[in-house]
């Protein structure tokens, strides 16, 4: 890609994001900029990837093609009304702040300002995300192919429209944790039948990510797999049944559900 592209934050997200683009060749090591006022992140930054890191953002974006913004949400306005001189129309503004919508950015750079969003989640930290992209109506489609591009370096990506962004954070943005949660109590329960917990860790692990390779790779839905492995009147169909007769799925659809509504009204 024969653009420039400058971070605003250079913290854990950004580099994990960094690290995708220079191991894929996508963008020269010179093309790509950070500004960051942390100066043990900036020079970590530095250190690790060798680009230039600078402080002042108002510096770092000149001659940039694309600008992307990866603070933490709540810094996100503040810095990008300290940038409204600086950045044009010309340039591509991509923002992987939650709950800062098209609007909010729009009042600060106006309507013809060419913007992206992207909801990504931390298994991005190991190329394994998952990050829905979506774009506001002054944005080409040629700038959602690069951005697509960006983002497929750290994992998956899909695109949506803006008004799914609440339900995208509730499965994937957000989702990371809910899945940590069930490996854990799988493994706790593993523990609680006689095995070291470690084991029982690892194994809860390690099929979880099967599991999900299955869904991914194979093409099959959940619902087949599930048949496919359970042998009637044999184990995992005892398995199944104390899940069918739960309220699990209700408990799930409403974590899902709370997450979307938080992620609603941190829009507003």
């Amino acid at each position: 890609m024969k653009k420039q592209i400058t971070f605003i934050g250079a913290g854990k997200m950004a580099s994990a994001i960094i690290k995708g683009l220079l191991s894929s060749k996508i963008f020269d090591k010179d093309a790509i900029i950070a500004a960051e006022v942390n100066e043990e992140t900036a020079k970590k930054a530095q250190n690790e990837f060798g680009i230039r890191v600078y402080k002042d953002a108002n510096e770092a974006i000149k001659g940039s093609d694309i600008i992307l913004v990866a603070t933490k949400p709540f810094v996100v306005e503040e810095i990008l009304d300290g940038l409204k001189n600086e950045i044009t129309e010309n340039q591509l503004l991509v923002s992987i702040a939650a709950g800062i919508t098209f609007e909010k950015i729009e009042r600060i750079f106006g309507k013809n300002q060419r913007i992206i969003r992207v909801m990504p989640n931390t298994p991005a930290l190991l190329e394994a995300g998952m990050s829905a992209i979506c774009k506001n109506s002054a944005a080409h489609i040629e700038d959602l192919e690069d951005v697509e591009a960006i983002f497929s370096k750290i994992g998956r990506t899909i695109t949506c429209e803006e008004k799914d962004i609440d339900a995208v954070t509730g499965v994937s943005g957000s989702g990371p944790a809910f899945y940590y949660y069930i490996i854990e109590q799988i493994a706790r329960a593993g523990e609680k039948l006689g095995l070291n917990y470690k084991t029982a860790l690892e194994l809860s692990a390690q099929t979880a990510l099967g599991a999900a390779r299955m869904v991914l790779e194979t093409g099959i839905t959940p619902e087949e797999l599930i048949t496919m492995v359970t042998t009637p009147g044999g184990t995992t169909a005892e398995g199944n049944k104390v899940l069918n007769e739960s309220n699990i799925s209700e408990i799930l659809f409403e974590t899902v559900q709370k997450t979307a509504e938080k992620s609603a009204q941190m829009s507003k």
